[in-house]
């Protein structure tokens, strides 16, 4: 085959490729691969507060931003406080799951995905095992943690840890040269 009928048949390809996609409505474009979902253990819940619709499913949904006085006054935002509020990840129709910013519910098991929305790179670099702790073997079953279960989502920053002193250099004993 000459170089010019390769290119007029790639054309036809491209050309039926994209009147194929026309007539069902989708754009051309490369094959979309299904996301794993990584195998995680069980998201660390605080002793007896999940599930949490065992306290709020009589509750009305009160969606004022405040202090939190009645219950949950352990909890401190430290997470970018100014711009976010419970609401902002916990689902206030299913108080079982989280939300994305598309309102699309997320399990716990899944919340690695609620904090990729504004942590991309630390997600990226938590699916390649770079960011995180992640069991397994090499090229095949792997086990992750969730970022809760290194962060508190609420105070994700870890607490300063003090330095220890420098090591202490070995003394020549009379032996050594």
């Amino acid at each position: 085959m000459t170089g010019g009928a390769l290119i007029a048949l790639g054309a036809a390809t491209l050309a039926a490729t994209i009147s194929a996609s026309a007539r069902s409505g989708q754009a051309p474009g490369p094959p979309q691969t299904p996301v794993e979902r990584p195998e995680v253990p069980p998201p660390p819940f605080s002793e007896g507060i999940f599930p949490c619709s065992a306290c709020h499913a009589d509750m009305p949904v009160n969606r004022t931003r405040r202090a939190l006085s009645d219950m949950h006054t352990d909890i401190v935002l430290r997470h970018d406080e100014e711009h976010r509020w419970c609401l902002d990840c916990h689902s206030a129709e299913d108080r079982d799951v989280l939300h994305l910013a598309s309102r699309e519910p997320v399990p716990f098991e899944e919340s690695y995905r609620l904090c990729g929305q504004c942590h991309g790179e630390k997600l990226r670099d938590w699916r390649a095992g770079v960011h995180g702790r992640r069991t397994g073997e090499w090229n095949g079953h792997k086990q992750y943690l969730l970022c809760a279960h290194c962060h508190n989502p609420h105070q994700p920053r870890f607490a300063p840890v003090a330095p220890k002193p420098a090591p202490r250099r070995p003394s020549r004993g009379s032996g050594a040269r």
